[in-house]
């Protein structure tokens, strides 16, 4: 970090136009007020529309620092034209960013990888266009993942979309697959593993090393997106209750996966540790949260790293892979 000169002008991205926005304006503005108060120039840009394109060129920012989220700001997109722009950024890459934001690319990479997560299937809005379709896939469902399964959208995060299916609320199945194919063109369905839900949080470019592991303890059924944005939603519990040895794993799982996806900077990897201590990846997300509620910093108070300096040290790796 003291290879930066404070006074570099740093452009924050938030807003944007999907259906995670409001999540996105509270990270962009917590940011933003951390990185003022440690004498950075800032400036905030809304992506809702490329109008904010022009503006962010006359400011010419030395780094911009992503706090987007979801669809057009996570998924490779906003990385794409920032690098066609020549500006630095923080997070991940285009290809580890589209990678993570497809459920079911970021699941085959797991497998291929040999990093455990959960049995899937993947249906198109083609396989679900009608009642005879949405019959044949709740068919498949149930004989290929069973009667306790997950059902989300292939491309969107904050558990936006997502129902859990258990065996008596199996006439929920064909509710779930519309609800979720609105959200895109791919639904993700996944067998659901009853256990302790944890995020593990990574820190880093080519050699990352994970933060303390967080049990997540939601006031809901599951962490859904008001457990994970409202306050007293859920409790984080650091370091998790799942013994020593599991939460060593549930660190190695999230720095392999986060190389396995080719991630910068930072990553969440989402995960449920079984009943044998087993950890299973749900998903790693590539520009975890950064608001009042969120994970990502609590992790990294637990070692000593406020947000301000959390903040600072997301520019700093943005600035490291820059000129990598």
């Amino acid at each position: 970090m003291s290879a930066i000169i404070r006074k570099e002008k740093v452009a924050v991205l938030l807003g944007g136009s999907s259906a995670e926005r409001e999540v996105s304006l509270a990270t962009g503005s917590m940011v933003t007020a951390a990185l003022k108060n440690s004498g950075f120039e800032v400036r905030t840009f809304d992506t809702k529309d490329t109008s904010f394109i022009d503006p962010l060129m006359e400011f010419a920012p030395s780094v911009v620092f992503n706090a987007l989220h979801g669809c057009g700001g996570e998924d490779g997109t906003m990385q794409g034209l920032l690098e066609t722009l020549g500006l630095p950024y923080t997070g991940s890459g285009v290809l580890a960013s589209a990678l993570a934001m497809d459920k079911s690319a970021s699941k085959r990479v797991y497998v291929d990888k040999g990093l455990s997560t959960a049995p899937y299937l993947v249906f198109s809005q083609g396989d679900l266009a009608d009642e005879e379709g949405l019959a044949v896939c709740a068919e498949q469902i149930h004989d290929k993942l069973g009667s306790d399964v997950v059902i989300k959208p292939n491309h969107e995060g904050s558990s936006v979309g997502v129902t859990i299916i258990h065996p008596d609320t199996l006439q929920d199945v064909p509710r779930a697959l519309k609800e979720a194919a609105s959200f895109g063109d791919r639904v993700l369905v996944e067998r659901f593993i009853e256990g302790t839900e944890v995020m593990a949080s990574v820190l880093g470019n080519a050699d990352p090393h994970g933060l303390p592991i967080i049990e997540v303890v939601s006031r809901g059924a599951f962490y859904d997106y008001d457990s994970k944005y409202s306050t007293g939603g859920s409790e984080h519990i650091i370091p998790a209750r799942i013994g020593d040895e599991a939460n060593e794993a549930c660190q190695h799982l999230a720095e392999e996966a986060h190389k396995a996806l080719g991630c910068w900077g930072y990553s969440r990897t989402d995960m449920i540790v079984d009943k044998a201590g087993t950890p299973w990846i749900i998903e790693t997300n590539t520009l975890p949260g950064m608001t009042k509620t969120s994970l990502f910093p609590d992790a990294a108070r637990a070692v000593g790293i406020d947000f301000a300096e959390l903040c600072v040290l997301l520019v700093h790796l943005a600035l490291a892979q820059d000129q990598a």
